[in-house]
Order: structure tokens, then sequence, then C-alpha cells
């Protein structure tokens, strides 16, 4: 990006580099269970929750021979840990204002496509075209500019949908603002009431660390803040997702780690952010499969609920298949080369989300 400042494509892209398209494959598998004996993956409490889902899967399957097959050439890819600075000058010289922008944004960075006509919100800023989580960037950076105090959560907690408007005014309607406006409504009341209205305050009397027997930093995002409560019933067990709290705190921890600012000990226990388009690389690369009926729901755009078994099912089949595909990599990288799932996110993310490829549709704030 120009003038140094990176978007958060480009900090997808700093994270992936690589020159063209993978191989990929785009016919339809209808297999009906996987290939080879699905392996069970522990180590965060996302992973741990996964297995009803993997091993009873109905209509979306891992093939883990496909994944060891791509973990033989990916892993002599780059891959590196990304190195972000917010675009538009944001949090320059302040840790606190990086987290108190970025947590805010990871709020509402959720739903940013008309589902009835599957047209993109953009919006014009600093003399270039923004769109999707870029434009949510930028709308509120202007809302900045423009004197709405949007970090504070006073005003969040009360900010009305006149005042929303404004904000994000761009080509379209935001997708789903009274949905986002609920949202800054619950996160602004509990900033405003227990943390001095800004995010930092909460992050900072949290430790360093993701998960601390119920006091790590998602372990206290999830139960203080119940929009990053994303979770979903499966047969009667509850599957953890975690992709918004979890985003926000990676896309802080890559603007600040290099300057020690926001040290989390446990970054390992990250996951994939399972959201529309890394389900897509994966599907295309072969490491996924659908049955003949999701995919063609898929394909025909039609909306898929939330917290139904064909969701849940893509959802975690998209954590798990990437949680694999990091474990195979790092099989054949030396130990000082190995790498952690959000790099393989990336690496899936950047080229299939400039794709035409339809994807699954739900609506939902979640991700």
């Amino acid at each position: 990006m120009k003038s140094g400042n990176p978007t958060r494509r480009d900090l997808l892209k700093t994270a992936s580099a690589f020159a063209a398209l993978p191989r990929f494959t785009a016919s339809v598998h209808t297999q009906t269970g996987p290939s080879t004996p699905l392996p069970r993956l522990t180590g965060s409490p996302v992973l741990d929750s996964l297995p009803p889902v993997i091993e009873h899967s109905r209509d979306v399957h891992t093939n883990v021979d496909r994944v060891r097959e791509v973990a033989g050439w990916m892993a002599y890819e780059e891959l590196p840990m990304p190195d972000y600075q917010l675009p538009f000058g944001i949090g320059q010289g302040s840790a606190d204002d990086t987290i108190d922008f970025v947590m805010t944004a990871d709020a509402v960075d959720t739903a940013f496509t008309d589902f009835s006509n599957h047209t993109k919100f953009q919006v014009d800023y600093a003399g270039r075209h923004w769109s999707d989580s870029d434009a949510l960037f930028a709308c509120m950076k202007r809302a900045m500019d423009n004197g709405f105090p949007i970090l504070d959560g006073k005003f969040l907690a009360q900010v009305t949908r006149p005042d929303l408007q404004r904000i994000f005014a761009g080509n379209i309607e935001m997708p789903m603002l009274d949905e986002k406006m609920e949202v800054w409504h619950q996160v602004g009341t509990v900033l405003a009431a227990n943390y001095g209205g800004r995010f930092h305050n909460f992050v900072r009397s949290c430790p360093p660390r993701l998960y601390d027997g119920g006091k790590g930093l998602i372990d206290r995002l999830v139960k203080e803040f119940p929009r990053f409560n994303d979770v979903s019933e499966y047969d009667g067990h509850t599957i953890k997702f975690y992709k918004l709290p979890q985003l926000g705190i990676w896309i802080t921890y890559s603007a600040l780690h290099k300057s020690g600012a926001f040290p989390l000990e446990d970054i390992n226990k990250m996951t994939a952010f399972a959201d529309y388009i890394v389900p897509v690389g994966l599907r295309l690369m072969g490491m996924t499969s659908y049955s003949e009926k999701l995919e063609t729901a898929i394909n025909s755009y039609t909306l898929i609920p939330r917290d139904s078994a064909w969701e849940v099912e893509i959802r975690a089949h998209c954590i798990y298949a990437t949680a694999l595909l990091c474990e195979e990599i790092n099989k054949k990288r030396s130990p000082e080369n190995k790498i952690i799932i959000p790099q393989i996110d990336a690496r899936l993310w950047l080229p299939y989300h400039t794709t035409s490829w339809p994807h699954h549709l739900t609506r939902t704030i979640m991700y």
C-alpha cells in the first residue's frame, strides 16, 4: 500500500508471500467419509471442542491425505509472521490507541455483503477506494476526523442509527446496520461501566495469555462481552469458534508484538478465524469436501441458517483442516521456522478473498 499504511489485506499478504494461486481442484467431492482416519487435535478450548463435529459430520469432511499432500509443498513457502501497522496513521506512538481502535472495529467486523444482491460495501476515503473490512477501518477513521468519539464506550452505548448511517456512509447501507448498533450498545455499556470506556483498560486487566483458567484475554472477552461468545450447538455439544475475539487479538498482536507492547505467552493457541472465505480455499484445494446437497445450496446462493448443522460443519472443518495443515507443515520445517495456525489462515484467505467462487451465505454477526 502507498504511504507505508498497509491495510488488513496487506497484513495478510505479508503473512503469506507467494507468486501465484496454488494448484487447486474445483471438482465436486461427494464422498461419504474421510479416506484416512482423522487425527484428534487438541491444544486450545476451540480445538478441544471440535471432535463431536469432526468425527460425526454428515455433509462436510476433511480429506487427511490431501491435507498432507498440500503440506508437502506449502511447507517450503515463506509463510512469515506479519509486521503490521494500522492504516491511516491510527495508533502511531500509542499502543493503547491501537488496542482501542482494533477492538472497537473488531466488534462490528462482520457482514460486508448485501445478502439480497451480493453487493459489497465500499467507500472512498483518503484518495483511495476501500471495501469489506478495509472500508470499515476507513469509515471509522473518517468518523474520528469528523469528531465522532467512536472509541469511547459512553458514545458507543448510546450511538443512534442516524449516527451509524453517517459513520458508515458508503455505496450501500452497511449490511446488518441494526445488529451492529446493538453490538456497539452492548460493548459500550460494558466498557463504560467497568473499564473507563476504553478497550485498552480491559486488555491491561488481563494476563498476557489467551487462556488462563478463565482469566485470559479470550476467556474474559467471551464471558464479559456476549457478542464475542461465538459458539454453536451440534448434537447436544457446545462447539467453540471464537472467530472475532481471536481475530481482534491477533491483529493487535501483529501490530504491537515487535515493540513488546502486547506480549502473549500462548499465541500458539490461536486457531483459524472461521469465516466465509477460508472454507473456500480449503474446498477448492481439495482439503475439505462437501456433500452434493450442500454444494448445490452454496452454488445457488441459498441462505444457510446460523447454527444449522451445515454451518457448524463448514466452520468446524475450517478450523480443524487448517490446524492439521499447520501440524503437517511443521513436521517438515526446522524448529526455528515453525509456524502457527493464523499464518495458514492468512495463506488461504488472501488469494481466495479475491475470487468469485461462491461461499456459504449465513446471516450472522459472528463473522
